[in-house]
């Protein structure tokens, strides 16, 4: 298979598709929002150790660790591309979840979550533009698309922040409504989204299935290096075990999803960035699952057993 043909594949996603998958997002960051309230950003001030260090590996030591790894695999530019994108991505939705089943601490995990979804708006095509121009292949990439980071950051404002902000007014105005509509908005928003991205899958299955190997160890070490690096974050600083089990979780379960709206936007659906990012979006839920086992059948220091 010739690697480099990869980076010419475009895959196939008309502009009603993207415009659903828009909405598909928009809807899971407000159900994401409903679980939010402003006492999670609050946290961030009256504790900030655990979440700062945690957002410090998501947003710097993340890319950053993320660039060297294109160069020392040397992937073709568009996935470099990708896991540049990736990495550039805020923490994922099912971080709290997957926190929870790790016996993590779930606190900092939610203002992981809300902070770093926040933060996104600005730091995605920030981080997105900073690294990719540093490699000139990937540069010659975004030079292509023109990719400017405040057309971005509008994108990412509109799909993330807006949704963001309605939650947390609604939250705040109607708690009772809220409670109710709370899991089973989740529920349908979440099966909403894997109904858009399946279809995705389908309309592109065979290059899918043509590529998906020749990516498959590149985002099983991506996403091995994520979680170690939020872990041993959290070593460095001697933050509980609790904690670091959250910040691990919370850097290593990237949102992907946000990944393939950019992709489809900004890059025309060009298969290295979509592949990556879609394998991404299956792997670390399983990379993710299989972390919050081994965390779990580990005792926490003020277990007794």
């Amino acid at each position: 298979m010739d690697i480099a043909a990869i980076d010419q594949v475009r895959l196939n996603f008309n502009s009603q598709g993207l415009f659903i998958l828009n909405v598909a997002i928009g809807l899971m960051m407000f159900g994401v929002a409903l679980e939010l309230k402003l006492d999670d950003f609050k946290r961030i001030v009256v504790a900030p150790k655990a979440p700062c260090i945690g957002l410090v590996a998501q947003f710097i030591l993340l890319p950053a660790f993320t660039f060297l790894l294109t160069l020392i695999l040397r992937p073709p530019p568009s996935i470099a591309l990708g896991m540049m994108l990736v990495a550039a991505c805020p923490g994922g939705n099912l971080s709290n979840i997957i926190t929870y089943l790790a016996k993590g601490n779930c606190a900092v995990s939610v203002s992981m979550t809300a902070v770093s979804t926040a933060a996104a708006i600005f730091m995605t095509p920030f981080n997105l533009a900073f690294w990719g121009n540093l490699n000139p292949h990937t540069a010659q990439i975004l030079k292509k698309v023109s990719l400017s980071p405040f057309d971005v950051f509008v994108n990412i404002f509109i799909i993330l922040g807006i949704p963001l902000i309605l939650g947390l007014i609604l939250s705040r105005i109607f708690p009772s409504l809220v409670d109710r509509l709370r899991k089973p908005f989740k529920i349908f928003s979440l099966i909403f989204f894997i109904g858009i991205v399946a279809g995705a899958l389908g309309a592109n299955w065979r290059n899918f299935i043509n590529y998906v190997g020749l990516v498959f160890f590149g985002v099983l070490i991506h996403n091995a290096l994520a979680l170690n690096l939020g872990y041993w974050a959290g070593q460095l600083f001697r933050l509980d075990e609790q904690d670091k089990r959250a910040v691990s979780i919370e850097v290593g379960i990237q949102n992907s999803g946000l990944g393939l709206v950019l992709v489809f936007n900004f890059f025309g659906g060009m298969g290295g960035m979509a592949i990556i990012t879609a394998w991404w979006g299956i792997w670390h839920i399983i990379a993710g699952l299989i972390t919050a086992y081994i965390f779990s059948r580990r005792p926490l220091p003020d277990d007794r057993a």
